[in-house]
């Protein structure tokens, strides 16, 4: 396994991201909450992956609580990140979250608490005077937010008075937006981009066509999955595919693999599967060329899906009984 450093933390380039972890959205079942979404965590570790991505969120909990089993005499070998989700985020009450997400994780201090998402109505200095003790009492080791612009990563770091390590992201083949700015930053001032959905939620493993749609939980509802869209992306399906057979790796692991190859980028893609979380390992080690990279991103950058407002009455279609 490969690792990054930065900002005085040391993370797998690949790490779990566990979204699905008990959460019904993704329809993956008691069965896998209780057994392969341990065991995904236990072989993580094995190969060394250090970063496990959670919560409070996801599943109200039980993503949480399944980390915590999972790491359960392995404390040391893990990097925990977890999130607060941003409803009333003062003082007193991101206090009392942490405790909560540090008791379901079974741990004395968080590796990486991070604020989930912006919030319009509370001021950024008022979340970080939440965080700024956690830090000094020792129960948070780093500080991060997700899905900040720059200007508001930037704004927290200066209400914080200390480096806010990280910014978790979606970043991928079809969604470049980092690459603007936020990588850069993170590059230029040793801080981290955490990119989430790095596979765009599974399109990139050139699974699914229009032939071959996704049916049920998250992905319904995700404009890239819509018919047309997948016609539109056969192009880069198809590349993806001829890079991989060139590396004898398949196409969700060069999707992978091009994320990661940038600056201060680390990624978090799901697993349905321990075979599955092993191929993401894999991706860690897969080396592109400089020309396997540009034209990767040359024919992502001739991508143009359905989305917005434009696709919402095929999405609504999917999903009402009429």
């Amino acid at each position: 396994m490969r690792y990054l450093e930065a900002g005085g933390a040391r993370l797998s380039v690949i790490g779990v991201g566990t979204w699905q972890f008990g959460s019904r959205e993704w329809g993956y079942g008691e069965s896998y909450a209780k057994g392969e979404a341990g065991r995904i965590i236990g072989r993580a570790l094995d190969l060394g992956i250090n970063l496990v991505d959670t919560a409070e969120v996801y599943g109200l909990g039980a993503s949480e609580r399944i980390v915590g089993q999972a790491i359960a005499g392995r404390r040391d070998e893990a990097f925990i990140a977890t999130k607060l989700f941003p409803v009333a985020p003062v003082g007193p009450v991101v206090a009392w979250r942490e405790r909560g997400s540090a008791r379901r994780l079974g741990v004395d201090s968080v590796d990486l608490y991070q604020i989930h998402q912006p919030n319009p109505v509370v001021p950024i200095r008022t979340q970080m005077d939440g965080m700024r003790p956690l830090l000094a009492d020792g129960r948070v080791r780093h500080v991060g937010v997700s899905n900040f612009s720059l200007a508001r990563w930037q704004s927290a770091e200066s209400a914080l008075g200390s480096p806010v390590l990280s910014n978790q992201v979606r970043f991928s083949l079809v969604d470049r937006r980092p690459l603007e700015d936020l990588i850069p930053w993170a590059s230029d001032h040793d801080r981290l981009v955490i990119a989430y959905s790095p596979l765009g939620q599974g399109l990139l493993s050139a699974r699914y066509d229009h032939t071959h749609a996704p049916t049920g939980g998250v992905r319904t509802m995700n404009p890239l999955f819509l018919p047309e869209n997948l016609t539109r992306a056969t192009p880069l399906l198809d590349a993806l595919r001829e890079v991989a057979v060139s590396h004898q790796a398949t196409p969700a692991q060069v999707a992978v693999a091009w994320v990661i190859r940038h600056p201060n980028v680390v990624a978090i893609p799901g697993a349905s599967s321990v075979e599955q979380l092993e191929r993401n390992a894999e991706a860690a080690d897969l080396d592109l060329s400089d020309d396997e990279h540009a034209h990767l991103t040359a024919v992502a950058s001739d991508f143009r899906p359905v989305e917005g407002r434009a696709a919402l009455p095929q999405l609504l279609r999917r999903r009402l009984p009429f």
